[in-house]
């Protein structure tokens, strides 16, 4: 029995064990089953057949076009991504501000709430920049779609306007107001803020130049109180980034070849009110040129007359624009002697011991690809010659690229385009390239209103018309029409700078002047045309070739007496003058070797005799030498000017065809102030001279103030002589100051660089002087454009 029960108790348990994995594994068969016959239904469950569709809530869209942008044709079955995709491409069509799609059976409901059109645009709370400057920027138009993405990149762009005149605090924000028929205002709101100024500009790591000078040659200026009127002070992010570029190339043209700009911090004031600019630079050492030398790498060449052509010589300071200048000569000469194909090739090497710089130029066989033609657009009044004339290539020339990059300089320098673009590319082989100019063309006529003041004249006005591409020909066409107080003049000019295709400037000047001035005795009017060619000799001089006719007539001041000799010219009436000038001018003040110094010299004569009424020989020649000093802070300059007239005619020669001098001349004395005299018939009138010399040494300097306030200082020195009345009618005259004498001037300036113009107020004393000369202690000069 024991073991009976103990065995059936042993079959029990196993019984029990035996129940439960079964009931396990059904359970998991039951699951495994149950999936089976879900899985099936799950994927049918995400697909569906599409066999219509019903569209709700447009308005504007067509229905078709609706169905059309989903993208499913009727009967096509689609999945759940599918129609996500459908979704997508009717949310991506900017059109609709919400998307629904909904399955019913065999049918996709599409409901859809469009966004609403523009009823119209309105902004409000400017007042420095104008509506239609703003609305013109925008992309928002009336009568278009409204989409908030739109809406709020047009709020960013006149933001980024506002950030340019310096309001950079300025905000804007996009409203709508709802109107019937899903229209919508926009309004945009702007808070135009503070115009934040920068009130400090200062360097970190100068030292061969001082904060003012660099100051000088930024775009961005510090602050002052004539702010309302100029802007430069103002903190633009994109003028930053231009005067990182100006700094750079001011010191690499003074030698400094390893200068380098660290960083350029700006930074709120305290009260974030204003900004601090900070340039951290680093200037390195100044080098000069050492040895010049040419080798040639090219059969037949020359180097020895590739050498002659360089005009640099050893311990010149070292600048970039000296290197591509020797090159072009270079470049130049092998077009002229054949050579195809020329490339010079720099090779420089430094000598840190001397600070100097070899520099040897290669002559080299650049590769064989010919311009195959060049293209312009972009130009819809400009004729393409006006462009194509500034390409020293034409079609079929070998491809120089440094020639086509100076053409784009040319071009751009025209003043004509707001962009002009010149790029070239392969053409229809690979030795061929195509240049491409685009160009966008801007206004090019102004209006421009000025004013002036000066002792011998008063203050005037100056209206002037100005076209500079006169029917899209590239000439320059003007009216003046200038009043004072003691003159007026009405011109008319006119300036063909390519004449007959070739670069033979031709200027041509019409007008009529007549003058009332309180230091002459008699009043003038004067008819005049004068035509002029210059043609360029070399880079820095030119030639002069001109004609002028005038017609001219001295008459008598209303109660006015005259002495002996102007009452004879007065006498004389009417009198014509046609004459025939040439003029030699070398200039090298802003193209020479020397960015700090350059001389000015002028020598023409005048021959009239070519008909009219008068015949002489009119000499007159000057000669500018100017330099800075200290760091370029102060301005050295000295000039002599002079002038003789030999009269040829049987008739006597007039007051206004001899030399009369003005404080623009000859500072210290009143216009007309110094020379002959005549004081016959108690009067003391000014006549002029045959022959006058006047040399001045002056120099200009910061007085230590505040630069913004834009004041210099200056002292001058002037010396002269005006004399000599051969061929005048001095019968019954009273004459003194026939034979001359040497006057002496020392004065102090005062110089003022306004935003009105530039303002000069020189006070003087005459250390050597005749006791009948007209003495001027004073003397201001005004001149500014608006």
């Amino acid at each position: 029995m024991t073991d009976r029960r103990g065995a059936g108790t042993s079959c029990g348990g196993q019984t029990q064990a035996d129940n439960i994995l079964w009931r396990a594994l059904s359970v998991i068969s039951f699951c495994v089953l149950l999936g089976l016959m879900a899985a099936p239904q799950s994927a049918h469950a995400q697909s569906f057949t599409i066999n219509s569709f019903e569209v709700e809530g447009n308005r504007r869209i067509e229905t078709s076009t609706i169905i059309t942008r989903t993208g499913i044709e009727p009967g096509q079955t689609v999945t759940a991504g599918e129609l996500n995709d459908a979704f997508q491409r009717l949310l991506d069509s900017g059109v609709f501000e919400t998307v629904e799609l909904t399955p019913r059976g065999n049918t996709l409901v599409i409901e859809v709430e469009e966004y609403p059109t523009i009823n119209q645009i309105s902004i409000e709370g400017n007042r420095r920049v104008k509506d239609d400057v703003l609305i013109e920027a925008i992309s928002s138009e009336p009568r278009r779609v409204f989409t908030p993405q739109v809406a709020e990149a047009d709020a960013d762009l006149i933001a980024q306007i506002y950030s340019a005149q310096g309001r950079v605090s300025a905000t804007v924000i996009p409203r709508i107001i709802r109107r019937s028929d899903n229209r919508v205002d926009l309004v945009f709101e702007v808070a135009e803020g503070t115009t934040i100024e920068i009130e400090r500009v200062s360097f970190v790591g100068n030292r061969a130049y001082t904060d003012r000078r660099l100051r000088r040659v930024l775009e961005t200026k510090q602050a002052n109180f004539l702010r309302t009127f100029l802007r430069g002070d103002t903190f633009i992010a994109d003028r930053i980034e231009f005067d990182q570029q100006v700094i750079r190339d001011f010191y690499l043209s003074r030698g400094y070849v390893d200068f380098r700009v660290n960083s350029t911090n700006v930074e709120f004031t305290q009260e974030r009110d204003a900004f601090f600019l900070v340039m951290n630079i680093t200037e390195g050492q100044k080098f000069s040129f050492g040895q010049i030398s040419t080798v040639s790498e090219i059969p037949g060449v020359d180097a020895a007359d590739y050498q002659a052509a360089l005009k640099i010589k050893p311990g010149v300071t070292y600048s970039p624009s000296l290197i591509e200048n020797s090159i072009a000569r270079q470049e130049r000469l092998g077009i002229k002697q054949g050579v195809d194909f020329l490339r010079v090739e720099p090779r420089v090497t430094r000598n840190p011991s001397d600070l100097t710089l070899d520099v040897q130029f290669v002559l080299t066989r650049g590769p064989r690809i010919f311009v195959e033609r060049i293209d312009i657009e972009g130009n819809t009044t400009t004729l393409d010659r006006v462009i194509r004339r500034q390409f020293d290539t034409v079609e079929g020339d070998p491809f120089n690229p440094r020639e086509i990059r100076q053409a784009a300089e040319r071009i751009r320098a025209l003043g004509f385009f707001a962009v002009a673009d010149v790029e070239p590319r392969e053409g229809s082989t690979p030795s061929q390239v195509i240049v491409d100019v685009d160009v966008e063309e801007q206004p090019t006529g102004s209006l421009s209103l000025g004013g002036s003041f000066s002792v011998s004249d008063g203050f005037g006005i100056a209206v002037g018309l100005n076209e500079s591409n006169f029917l899209g020909r590239g000439q320059n066409l003007g009216l003046t029409l200038s009043t004072a107080q003691d003159s007026e003049q009405y011109v008319v000019n006119f300036t063909e700078p390519y004449l007959l295709g070739r670069r033979l400037r031709f200027d041509l000047g019409l007008g009529l002047a007549t003058t009332n001035s309180s230091f002459a005795s008699f009043d003038t009017e004067r008819l005049f045309f004068a035509p002029q060619l210059s043609y360029a000799i070399g880079e820095l001089s030119s030639l002069r070739l001109r004609y002028n006719w005038e017609n001219s007539e001295m008459t008598q001041q209303d109660d006015e007496i005259n002495g002996a000799v102007i009452a004879s010219e007065i006498a004389q009436g009417e009198r014509s003058t046609s004459s025939l000038g040439v003029s030699y001018v070398y200039d090298s003040r802003l193209g020479g070797l020397n960015p700090n110094a350059g001389v000015l010299f002028e020598v023409g004569v005048d021959a009239a005799g070519l008909g009219g009424d008068n015949e002489f020989f009119k000499s007159t020649a000057r000669a500018i030498a100017q330099t800075r000093v200290l760091s370029e802070e102060v301005v050295l300059r000295a000039s002599l000017e002079l002038g003789a007239l030999h009269w040829t005619g049987d008739d006597f020669s007039r007051t206004l065809d001899r030399f009369v001098l003005g404080p623009s001349t000859f500072r210290g004395f009143e216009p007309s102030g110094i020379g002959p005299r005549d004081l016959s018939n108690g009067q003391d009138d000014a006549i002029g001279g045959n022959y006058y010399w006047v040399a001045r040494f002056e120099s200009d300097f910061p007085l230590g103030l505040p630069e913004e306030l834009g004041l210099r200082g200056g002292v001058f020195y002037d010396v002269g002589n005006l004399y000599n009345l051969d061929d005048v009618n001095t019968a019954g005259a009273d004459i003194v100051g026939e034979d001359g004498s040497i006057r002496h001037v020392i004065g102090v300036s005062l110089l003022w660089d306004t935003p009105f113009g530039p303002l000069r107020f020189n006070f003087s004393k005459a250390l050597v002087k005749e006791d009948f000369d007209q003495e001027q202690n004073f003397d201001l000069t005004i001149q500014a454009r608006f």
